[in-house]
């Protein structure tokens, strides 16, 4: 299995990811640069954490317009698996792959902590390695996490099990407590917690280690 790993001109985790996707389970990985439009031999896609292109605009406004996006919204659409981690879950909403917007955190501050979260599987193929409303503790590091969708696209959302991850103790003002969420499909997944930085007991626990280890499966 190969892995490969989006890389823009501002990405600060796409190293975790590698390290976590290699050190801790043994997969290819391969960096993707935000102008490569190969995705040939690749089985799953990940958009790291980070600040794409510097966040100018807003989170992931830039990002979406990069030319290896456009291979990853036909890989999607084809049923690849693909992941977005923190700004990486922005990108994905600017995309149109996953509903609504990451906007500033409630109060104002960047937010560097472990989250209790609530998983909720449903169709996500990503989160199959976990229990119904099992609850896990994953980090979190932004500064615009807040997840915003009007009420009724939140139900709509509910009704198809596409809210995957809820906080236990909501630090950012989300609404509906939403910390991830899937399409309706189940191959795409953003979050907003770095579940590449829990995937060793020392250095941060490893309560991610099941969301990818997933594509083992």
């Amino acid at each position: 299995m190969s892995v490969g790993i989006v890389v823009f001109p501002g990405s600060n985790c796409d190293r975790d990811v590698r390290w976590a996707l290699e050190g801790c389970l043994g997969l290819e990985t391969r960096f993707l640069w935000h102008e490569e439009r190969d995705l040939s031999g690749l089985d799953a896609v990940v958009l790291p954490g980070g600040f794409s292109y510097g966040d100018y605009l807003r989170c992931g406004a830039i990002a979406r317009f990069a030319p290896v996006l456009e291979e990853v919204r036909s890989f999607a659409e084809a049923g690849g698996p693909v992941l977005g981690i923190c700004n990486g879950f922005q990108v994905l909403t600017e995309m149109g792959l996953l509903p609504g917007a990451l906007t500033r955190n409630g109060r104002l501050h960047f937010l560097c902590e472990p989250a209790l979260l609530e998983v909720n599987p449903g169709p996500c193929r990503w989160l199959q390695g976990y229990g119904e409303k099992e609850r896990i503790s994953l980090p979190i590091a932004h500064g615009e996490g807040r997840f915003q969708v009007g009420a009724e696209d939140l139900k709509a959302l509910e009704e198809h099990g596409q809210v995957a991850l809820r906080y236990a103790a909501n630090p950012n003002g989300s609404v509906g407590d939403v910390a991830g969420l899937c399409n309706r499909a189940g191959n795409v997944l953003g979050l907003m917690p770095h579940p590449e930085r829990a995937c060793d007991p020392v250095l941060g626990g490893i309560d991610g280690s099941r969301l990818l280890q997933s594509l083992l499966s």
